[in-house]
C-alpha cells in the first residue's frame, strides 16, 4: 500500500496539488454542510481531473488546469482517442462522468435561484460520490492498485483538517483535552472519514476504562450524532454530529489551534 503523501504522484505539481486541495475543498464543506461551495468544488474538480486526462493521453501535461471552450465536446474527444496506453476509464468512464458532474454546477439550484425545490444536499451528495470515485480510480490506475486499496488512500486524503486535531498518521490526538469525552470524540470522528474503529478512538483518546468509552459512543449513535456498528466495529459522523461538530470548533474558538500532521 502507498502512503497518502505518495498519492497521484506521478502527476505533476501544477495539476495535482489543485486536484487533492478542490478534493479536500469538497469534504470539508460537505462535512460542515455548506452545500453551495461543495457543488462549486464539483466543478472545478472536473476541469482539473479533465486537464489531467488530456494531458495522460497527449503523454504532455498542462502546466495548470484549462477549462475548455465546450467541456462536453472536450470529453468526447477524449473519448475518441486511439491512444493504446489510455486506460478504459480515462477513455470511456471519466469523459462520460465529468460532463454530469459539471452540469450540475451549471445548471442545478447551485447556479440558480429560481427553482421551486432547493436540490443543493441531494445534489451534494452526489457531487462527493462522483469525486470519490474519480479520485479512487485515478490512484487505482497511476499505481496500479486495486479497487480496495485505492480506496483506503483516497480515505486518507479526503480526511477533515480539524486544527486542534494532530496526527502522525496513524495516531490522533485532540490538542485540548478538557474538553468532554463526547467532544473529542465527535472531533475525532469527523477527522476520520470515512469512518473509524472504536479500538482506535480508545487509543488515541488514551483511556483504560473501555467501557465508559463503548458506553458513550452507544450514547452518542442512540441521539444520532454518530453511526456505530457494532458488528464491524466502525464509527462514522452523522449531519446533526457534523454540525454539532461545526458549531463546538466555531463556539471555542478550536480553530485558534495550529494544525500538525505528519505525512
Amino acid at each position: 500500500m502507498i502512503a497518502a503523501s505518495e498519492a497521484l504522484s506521478t502527476i505533476p505539481s501544477g495539476l495535482r496539488d489543485p486536484l487533492i486541495s478542490e478534493y479536500q475543498s469538497l469534504v470539508q464543506n460537505f462535512l460542515e454542510r455548506r452545500w453551495l461551495p461543495s457543488e462549486l468544488s464539483g466543478g472545478r474538480f472536473s476541469e482539473i481531473v479533465y486537464t489531467i486526462l488530456d494531458g495522460y493521453a497527449k503523454k504532455s501535461y498542462a502546466a495548470r488546469p484549462t477549462k475548455p471552450s465546450n467541456f462536453v465536446d472536450a470529453c468526447r474527444k477524449l473519448e475518441n482517442t486511439t491512444q493504446a496506453h489510455l486506460p478504459r476509464s480515462f477513455r470511456i468512464l471519466i469523459p462520460r462522468i465529468l460532463p454530469a458532474l459539471y452540469e450540475i454546477r451549471n445548471n442545478r439550484n447551485v447556479g440558480h435561484v429560481d427553482v421551486d425545490i432547493d436540490s443543493n444536499h441531494m445534489d451534494s451528495v452526489a457531487v462527493l460520490s462522483i469525486c470519490n470515485w474519480v479520485m479512487a480510480e485515478l490512484v487505482r490506475v497511476f499505481h496500479r492498485l486495486t479497487v480496495v486499496e485505492a480506496q483506503k488512500v483516497v480515505d486518507v486524503l479526503a480526511e477533515v483538517r480539524i486544527p486542534i486535531i494532530w496526527s502522525d498518521g496513524n495516531i490522533k490526538r485532540v490538542l485540548q483535552p478538557k474538553l468532554r469525552l463526547d467532544e473529542q470524540l465527535l472531533l475525532l470522528i469527523a477527522a476520520s472519514l470515512p469512518d473509524v474503529s472504536s479500538k482506535d478512538l480508545i487509543l488515541w483518546i488514551e483511556s483504560v476504562n473501555r467501557g465508559y468509552i463503548m458506553r458513550a459512543i452507544r450514547k452518542l449513535h442512540a441521539k444520532r450524532l454518530l453511526e456505530f456498528n457494532e458488528s464491524t466495529d466502525r464509527v462514522k459522523i452523522l449531519p446533526p454530529g457534523a454540525k454539532f461538530v461545526t458549531e463546538l470548533v466555531q463556539k471555542k474558538n478550536l480553530a485558534g489551534f495550529t494544525s500538525y500532521s505528519v505525512e
